[in-house]
This record gives C-alpha cells, structure tokens and sequence, in this order.
C-alpha cells in the first residue's frame, strides 16, 4: 500500500486508519446496478492508494457487499485492511426492511456469517446500524464486547445514534468511533453529538460526505434513476426541493472552480477539516471517482475559503429531509 496520512479514531482504543474510507454499500445495493469487475477493481485502487478502511453492511445486497469484499481481499490480503461491519437490519427476500435487531443472540449469529461471507477470523470495527428500540444499547454493546474478548472484533462501534446513547454504551465498553452522516448539507451532528464524542474521546467515520452524489457536482436535474434507487424515494432529491440544492451545488460551483478543485473534492475536503477525529467514507463505484475523491486530500482550505463556502452553503440550507419519514423514525441521531 502507497503512504497516506492517517487519523486515530479513538482516542480510547488507539485505533488509526487512513484518512480517507471507502465506502462499498454502492457497489452492492441501493444506487442501482454496478459493475462487479469495476466494483473490484476500485476497491483494489483504493488499497494501491493507501484507503485502509473498508466500510460495509451485512444486509447491503443482502449479503453480496461482504462477499465482493472478500472476493477482493482474497486477490490481495486481509493484512493492513480495517473491516468496518454494520448488522442488524433485518430484511426479507424482496430487499424490504422489517426491522433492527440488536438483541445479544443476534450480534453472535450476524457476526458468524459475516466472518465466513468476508473470508476473515475477526473484524475490525462491528457495529449496530440502527438502534434497536426493543433492546437496551447496554445490552447490544456487551455482546459485543464479548466478541472483542474473544478475538473476532477489535474495535467496538456505532452508528447514527444521539449523544445519550453514545454516552450509555461508552460507560459499557470503549467505543472507537461513531459513523454518521455529516456534510455540508447534514451538519445536525454538530449541536450535541459531535461535542459529546470529542469530550469521550471517540472519532467519527462521516458518510455521506457527497450526500448520495447530490453535492458531486456530478448530478443534474435531468439524472435517470435506475429502478429501486434510494435516491428516487429521498426527500432531497424530489421536485422543488432538488431545484433548491442544485441551486446551492452551482454556488459551491463558483467556489471550486476559483480554487481550481472540482465540487466534490471541495465537499470533501470541507468535512476532512471539521477535525482530525473526522474520517469521511467516500462512497466511489469506479475507479475514477475514486481518484477525484483522493485529490481532495491535497486540498486546503484558508480561512476565506471556508467563509465562501458557508456563503454558498450555509448551515441548514438544503431542502427536504436526508431520509424519508419513515427512516428517519429510526435513527435515535435524530431524537
């Protein structure tokens, strides 16, 4: 693997990674088709580029994301390669999600056939994708921990959870990091969740940095969507309120092309310096949005850099919810 600058991610743990993650739910689920050869091929460019964290879900495609990552890492090696696992959505054979499931018998047999889909002995980062309402977070987190000591998960993580349950899990066990969407235009992790991870000393893997290709640069009004694309159900990317967010991308536009960077690397680079415990999961299908996605690591932002981007995109600017109604009932960042 190629040299690239990394970022501790805890305190706590001492677990680093790489300062960019790539995000592999697209290459499986959710966006559309995918070509699996391209799909391969970007995860291996990322590795050749130095991209250590791997970031994936047990239910992305329902399994077939963990198998193209250890299809991947069987060409290449597990070594140096930190696996970042979420579990708990329960799905059924048409893709429809019934329900989240963080009960302790459950952790043990998610975890199970995940090992055996990635190829892999343990996984470095395991965490809950939704809280289960039905299940006490202190409850979910010992399973787990149960796992760290028995040598199958490293790191103890959690995903778009609000700040008290952050602090209830943190008291059960270290927690390494928190994923949670965060960009430009979903900055509502700044009011409390993001204080209470830097004073407990847990970082934060940042997905949606690009907001699902909203704030590319790359997406236009007249962008076809391909059957069962989240995005065709996403309140931000519907009627007026598309309009009002492409609208907000053309003047982060202005802001790019003065700097010489193209939209998405200046997003990224945005949420690259909201702190070192931040580590923005590129979400890349191909290999050359992969390497758009890299230059942003050679990007630094001055003082009026950051003060035309807030002009371009201020706090709370974009227009729709980042989830239909119905998701968002489920995520407890949101309570």
């Amino acid at each position: 693997m190629a040299p690239m600058d990394t970022r501790t991610l805890s305190a706590a743990t001492g677990s680093r990674v790489s300062a960019l993650g790539l995000g592999c739910m697209g290459m499986s689920a959710l966006y559309g088709p995918a070509d699996r050869g391209e799909s391969i091929a970007t995860i291996h460019a990322a590795l050749d580029a130095g991209v250590d964290l791997l970031d994936t879900g047990d239910f992305y495609g329902s399994g077939h994301n963990e198998l193209l990552i250890g299809e991947a890492l069987r060409e290449r090696g597990r070594d140096g390669v930190h696996l970042s696992v979420k579990f708990g959505a329960v799905r059924d054979a048409d893709g429809a999600f019934l329900a989240n499931d963080g009960r302790p018998e459950s952790v043990k047999n998610f975890l199970a056939y995940s090992l055996v889909r990635l190829g892999v002995d343990h996984i470095d980062t395991y965490r809950l994708a939704r809280l289960d309402p039905s299940v006490p977070i202190e409850e979910t987190v010992g399973a787990i921990a149960e796992e760290v000591k028995a040598g199958r998960v490293r790191h103890l993580g959690l995903s778009e959870v609000g700040a008290d349950t952050i602090r209830r899990a943190h008291a059960v066990h270290p927690i390494s990091d928190l994923q949670i969407e965060y960009s430009l235009i979903s900055r509502g992790v700044e009011a409390e969740i993001l204080p209470t991870t830097r004073e407990l000393g847990i970082g934060v893997t940042a997905y949606g940095v690009l907001s699902r290709g909203l704030i590319s640069g790359h997406w236009q009004r007249s962008t076809a969507l391909a059957a069962g694309d989240f995005r065709g159900m996403s309140p931000r990317f519907q009627g007026d309120n598309l309009d009002h967010n492409l609208a907000l991308v053309e003047a982060l536009r202005a802001v790019a092309e003065a700097k010489g960077v193209s939209v998405a690397q200046i997003a990224i680079a945005w949420v690259l310096g909201r702190g070192d415990d931040i580590v923005p999961l590129v979400g890349a299908r191909r290999r050359d949005r992969l390497q758009e996605a890299l230059g942003a690591l050679d990007v630094t932002l001055s003082s009026d850099d950051l003060a035309a981007i807030e002009r371009a995109v201020p706090a709370g600017a974009a227009a729709g919810e980042r989830y239909a109604a119905a998701q968002m009932a489920h995520l407890d960042s949101e309570k």
